[in-house]
């Protein structure tokens, strides 16, 4: 039995068509893990943009959503960290599907092993723009105020702005090598900061930042940041001695 970690699926962008490919291609996925995975993490923004009236939820993504409620039907504990597209999850997903969502970050043992998991939004130095944005978003009243709006009009005005910032970040990564210089990702030097007040964690696992990649923090830490389910298809494993970053179908984008 495994534990298994995915992330950042980004589903509805940058079209109806080729999100469905992706939820087609991360079903495989799921799948083929089922049989012996023992839980499952996902680690944030699995949609591009997420929002829960009391009534309604964004249209699509009904296959990803069955397909973990399979998942804790048959009594595998499904996690979701939640990111900063779907910070917006207000219930619907432990009601409905059995998802324990996670708003903070998680430092617990898996397996005899300690893990820190976060999704990795505005943490780390820096970045003052967005967690001042972040607060924005997460005040209440700023959240009532949202759910008064037709969703038609909710939702259409936000998945404009998501799709267009989402397209403009995933070039620039793409393009100018975004986190090649590892040390002066935000996510390092957080990573780096949290064993320095707990050395006894042996794993940090982290999404938001879509790079794959694995290195060590503190004195003996490995750190995995999952990537993404955009253009790298990526997923983390861990078998209770180490965790193994993977690619699923890497050269079958379909």
């Amino acid at each position: 039995m495994a534990v298994y970690f995915v992330t950042d699926f980004h589903l509805g962008i940058p079209s109806i068509e080729d999100s469905q490919k992706r939820e087609r291609k991360l079903l495989r996925f799921l799948d083929g893990i089922r049989p012996d995975c023992e839980e499952l993490y996902l680690m944030g923004d699995l949609f591009d943009f997420w929002f829960e009236y009391k009534t309604v939820i964004p249209r699509g993504f009904v296959r990803l959503q069955g397909k973990l409620a399979e998942f804790t039907d048959a009594g595998i504990p499904v996690h979701m960290f939640i990111g900063n597209h779907d910070l917006w999850s207000f219930g619907y997903l432990h009601d409905e599907l059995g998802i324990e969502l996670h708003r903070e970050p998680v430092v617990k043992t898996i397996k005899g092993k300690k893990f820190f998991l976060v999704h990795g939004d505005g943490r780390g130095p820096g970045d003052k723009g967005y967690k001042f944005l972040k607060k924005v978003f997460e005040c209440k009243f700023n959240q009532w105020l949202f759910r008064h709006l037709h969703p038609d009009i909710g939702i259409g005005l936000a998945l404009r702005w998501s799709h267009n910032h989402r397209l403009k970040k995933l070039k620039n990564e793409v393009e100018r090598g975004y986190y090649d210089d590892i040390p002066n990702t935000r996510l390092y030097q957080y990573a780096q900061e949290q064993a320095a007040l707990d050395p006894s964690i042996d794993f940090f696992v982290f999404g938001h930042q879509h790079k794959p990649m694995q290195y060590k923090t503190g004195d003996h830490a490995l750190t995995t940041v999952v990537g993404n389910w955009i253009y790298d298809f990526t997923y983390a494993v861990f078998d209770g001695e180490t965790v193994e970053l993977k690619y699923f179908e890497k050269q079958n984008n379909n």
